[in-house]
C-alpha cells in the first residue's frame, strides 16, 4: 500500500493549541500597548493586570482543552477568561474585539469541525454575551481600550458572526469534498467492476464458442468419423486449458497491489496467430492481413485491439455461419492502428440491429475510452463488418 502523504504542518497543529495560542496574543496585545504608554500609566496598570493575566490565562486554557470535547462550555470559559482579564487590565467591564480573539478562533474551529447543533449553539452564546454586554455597560471606557462601549461591542459581535461564517464555509468546503471523493470512488468501483466484466467476458466468450463448436462437431460424427472426433476433444481439452490460464493470469493480474509489476504478459495482437490457427480448427478458417509496418504499441492500445478482433471473430463463429473471415490490421499510419473483421455469413442480416448484444457494446465502450471510433453493421453486400480506429500517441510506433 502506499505511504499515506503527511498532511502539512498548519493541519497537524491541534484545535486545542492555536485557541491556546490565540489567548496569549490577546493578552499580549494589552502589554504591548502599556510599553508605548508612559510610566506612570504603565505601571498602575501593571499592578493591576498581571495577577490577573495568570489566573485569567488558566481559565482560558481549560476552556481551549475542551473546544473538542464540549465546544459550547469552552466557548462559556474562554468569554469568562475573557471579560475577567479585560478587567484587569483597564478597570472596567469593556470588552475590546481585540481581546475576543480566542473566541473567534475557537468558535470558527467548532463551526469548522463539531457538529452543526453545537457550532450554532455556541455561536448562540457568544451572540448573547455580545448582546448583554452591549445592554449593561454603559459610559465610555478609558485606558487602554478607548471609545465606545456600543462601537467595541458591535464591532466583536461583527467578528464573531464573520468567525462562525468562516468556520461554515470550511465545513461546507470540506463536505462537498468528502462528497466528489466518495462519488469518484462510487464511479471508480463501478468502472472496475466494468472493466472486469469485459475482461471476463472477451476471455471466456470466444473459447466458449470454440468448445460448443468443437463439441457439437464431435457429436454429429462420433460415430462415423471417431478419429475426427478425437481431434474435436483435443481441442475442446486445449481451448478449456487455455480459458483456465487466461483466467488464472487476470485474477493475478487483478490481485496485484498498487506499483507492482505482474509477471503475467497481457493478450496483444501478437497472439493473432493463435487465435487464427484456434479458431481455423474450430471450422471457421481466419486469414490474416497485416498492412503497413509494425511497430510497439501502448499496452492499452495493443491489448483492445486484440480483444476487438477476438470477440469479432467469437460472433462470426457463434452467429454468422460463415465459412471464413478476414481480419486486417492496419498500421499504414504511424498516429493510429486500423482493425476490421469481415464475414459473408448469413446469420446476421440487414435486420440486425448494429451494436447490439453485451459485446459489441463492450468494444464499444472499449473505442471510446480510447478516444477511437468504432463501426458495426452489416455489409451492403451480405455478411457483417466490424472495424475500429484506435489513435497512437505521438512517439510510439514508428
Amino acid at each position: 500500500m502506499p505511504a499515506t502523504p503527511t498532511p502539512p504542518f498548519i493541519r497537524r497543529v491541534p484545535p486545542e493549541a492555536w485557541v491556546a495560542l490565540a489567548w496569549c496574543v490577546a493578552a499580549a496585545y494589552p502589554a504591548v500597548l502599556l510599553g508605548a504608554s508612559s510610566p506612570l500609566h504603565r505601571g498602575a496598570a501593571l499592578h493591576g493586570g498581571l495577577a490577573f493575566t495568570l489566573g485569567d490565562t488558566a481559565i482560558a486554557f481549560v476552556g481551549a482543552a475542551l473546544v473538542r470535547r464540549l465546544p459550547v462550555l469552552s466557548v462559556v470559559v474562554l468569554l469568562i477568561a475573557t471579560w475577567t482579564e479585560t478587567d484587569g487590565w483597564a478597570g472596567h467591564t469593556q470588552v475590546s474585539p481585540a481581546a475576543l480573539l480566542a473566541v473567534y478562533v475557537a468558535l470558527f474551529l467548532i463551526t469548522a469541525h463539531a457538529p452543526r447543533r453545537s457550532s450554532r449553539a455556541a455561536f448562540a452564546v457568544a451572540a448573547l454575551f455580545l448582546v448583554l454586554h452591549m445592554g449593561l455597560v454603559h459610559g465610555n471606557t478609558v485606558g487602554i481600550f478607548t471609545g465606545t462601549h456600543i462601537g467595541s461591542a458591535d464591532g466583536a459581535a461583527l467578528l464573531a458572526l464573520v468567525a462562525w461564517l468562516a468556520g461554515r464555509s470550511v465545513r461546507q468546503n470540506r463536505e462537498h469534498a468528502e462528497t466528489l471523493s466518495s462519488r469518484a470512488a462510487a464511479e471508480a468501483v463501478t468502472a472496475e467492476r466494468l472493466r472486469i466484466a469485459r475482461e471476463m467476458h472477451d476471455t471466456v466468450a470466444h473459447s466458449i464458442g470454440i468448445v460448443a463448436l468443437q463439441a457439437g462437431a464431435a457429436r454429429r460424427v462420433i460415430d462415423r468419423r471417431p478419429e475426427r472426433a478425437k481431434q474435436a476433444l483435443g481441442e475442446i481439452e486445449a481451448a478449456g486449458r487455455e480459458t483456465l490460464a487466461a483466467l488464472r493470469r487476470m485474477l493475478v493480474a487483478l490481485r496485484q497491489a498498487d506499483g507492482e509489476v505482474s509477471d503475467t504478459v497481457p493478450a496483444g495482437l501478437a497472439d493473432l496467430d493463435r487465435l487464427a490457427a484456434t479458431t481455423t480448427a474450430a471450422g471457421v478458417r481466419v486469414e490474416l492481413r497485416r498492412t503497413g509496418e509494425p511497430g510497439p504499441l501502448p499496452p492499452e492500445i495493443d491489448l483492445s485491439a486484440f480483444r476487438i478482433i477476438q470477440e469479432s471473430v467469437t460472433n462470426v463463429v457463434r452467429h454468422a455461419r460463415a465459412a471464413e473471415c478476414l481480419v486486417t490490421v492496419d498500421r499504414s499510419r504511424a498516429e493510429e492502428l486500423r482493425v476490421e473483421v469481415a464475414d459473408r455469413g448469413r446469420g446476421r442480416g440487414h435486420g440486425s440491429t448494429p451494436g447490439s448484444g453485451f459485446g459489441l457494446a463492450g468494444l464499444r465502450e472499449r473505442v471510446a475510452l480510447l478516444h477511437g471510433e468504432f463501426e458495426a453493421g452489416p455489409r451492403p453486400d451480405g455478411g457483417f463488418r466490424v472495424a475500429a480506429r484506435l489513435p497512437v500517441p505521438a512517439g510510439v510506433g514508428r
